[in-house]
């Protein structure tokens, strides 16, 4: 909880960003139709930047000068994740200026905004990649597009946006879409460059973005990140519950390619001697899965550690995620792909069979990024678990 809490400490390029933003807002509020744009690989700090801002357009809001434009504000800080939306609650109840009811899902702000007929004036949005971008009943949402219907109901927007995040097709985002969208706004983006999550090297960070589109390369030795590949699941999960003992925040987690259905049972993840349940959500529970002490005898999904900082990782690649030795590359099969809500809603998509890549791709790169000290990795294909061993060695 404690790295989003907007007493935590930012670099100067963050720091910078904050100050930025709050001056568009100051700048744009008053004639609105204004959108800041924060874009920023997983592990940047967005997460913690977008809270801070808030935090600091929250005090301005109850601050009560004839200089300060944003006295008086009605803002909101829109999340899509449940999980975060628990992170972000709890820390607001230790905030002077921020409150519970300020945090809300963007279909429940857009419903109540349309019902009321009330504009608020900045609303801030983490992970916008994760807004739906067509009609969804499940989600009571019955427009064509999130952003669209946020922008209707907002004088400025400052939006939090990764791309490479995108995981469903009722969420296909790509850059053209966004820049679509906002045509005709006053745009300002930003991008944030610098790796605060991970606390590895180079190698490192380009072995895991390269693998990410679907290119093995030797498995680099790093003093600063313990990265390596097992030949047993159960040693590496040996591994992780022995790193959750020393250092805490170590769990386990795995691609969607295992069996699993919200029908209030539990499913498990097996893998030769490994064999461990999936993550099992508890909305009523206080904490997020990811720092729930339990969850160590769980094994995490990219919708239940999306946007959470880990200290250990163990992956499990299921098989979905396959190795073709004649090219020497990776390859996916989506129909080995369990996660069904990925991809329903395809109609209207131009190119079906690689969307379901670009998505199966991404949520290897969240599971991948979630790691401050080190990521280990196991592979459910003998050839590609081979392959990894063998560059390991090398």
């Amino acid at each position: 909880m404690q790295k989003l809490s907007p007493d935590h400490s930012l670099s100067v390029e963050q720091e910078q960003l904050c100050q930025q933003v709050v001056r568009f807002c100051q700048d744009h509020v008053g004639q609105g139709n204004a959108v800041f744009v924060i874009e920023g690989d997983a592990g940047t700090g967005k997460s913690i930047v977008i809270n801070k801002i808030f935090n600091e357009i929250q005090k301005l809001s109850r601050q009560k000068t004839d200089e300060n434009p944003l006295t008086g504000t009605k803002n909101y800080l829109l999340v899509n994740h449940p999980e975060m939306m628990k992170l972000y609650r709890n820390i607001s109840e230790h905030s002077l200026y921020v409150k519970k009811k300020d945090y809300e899902r963007p279909t429940t702000f857009i419903n109540t905004m349309h019902k009321t007929g009330q504009m608020a004036d900045v609303v801030l949005v983490d992970e916008a990649h994760l807004l739906l971008t067509k009609s969804d009943k499940y989600n009571r949402f019955a427009q064509d597009n999130h952003l669209e219907e946020i922008l209707k109901c907002a004088r400025v927007v400052v939006l939090v946006f990764d791309d490479k995040q995108v995981l469903k097709f009722k969420s296909h985002w790509t850059r053209n879409m966004l820049e679509t969208v906002l045509a005709q706004k006053q745009v300002q983006t930003c991008r944030l460059k610098n790796q605060f999550r991970m606390h590895a090297g180079a190698q490192t960070c380009a072995w895991i973005d390269a693998f990410c589109k679907k290119t093995i390369l030797p498995v680099p030795h790093d003093s600063s990140f313990d990265l390596r590949v097992f030949e047993d699941a159960q040693d590496m999960y040996d591994l992780v519950r022995q790193k959750n003992t020393e250092f805490g925040l170590s769990r386990m987690v795995a691609t969607y390619d295992y069996p699993y259905r919200l029908d209030g049972q539990e499913h498990f993840v097996t893998e030769g001697r490994f064999c461990l349940k999936w993550d099992i959500a508890k909305p009523e529970a206080r904490l997020p899965w990811a720092e729930r002490v339990d969850t160590i005898d769980e094994v995490g999904s990219v919708y239940t550690v999306q946007g959470f900082d880990l200290n250990y990782v163990g992956l499990l690649l299921g098989p979905s995620v396959r190795y073709d030795s004649a090219a020497d590359t990776l390859i996916l099969d989506p129909t080995r792909y369990e996660d069904g809500t990925a991809f329903a809603g395809r109609s209207g998509i131009a190119q079906p069979r690689q969307t379901m890549e670009r998505i199966m791709l991404n949520a290897i790169n969240v599971l991948m990024t979630r790691a401050v000290r080190g990521l280990y990795i196991y592979a459910h294909d003998p050839a590609l678990r081979a392959r990894l061993v063998q560059l390991r060695a090398g």
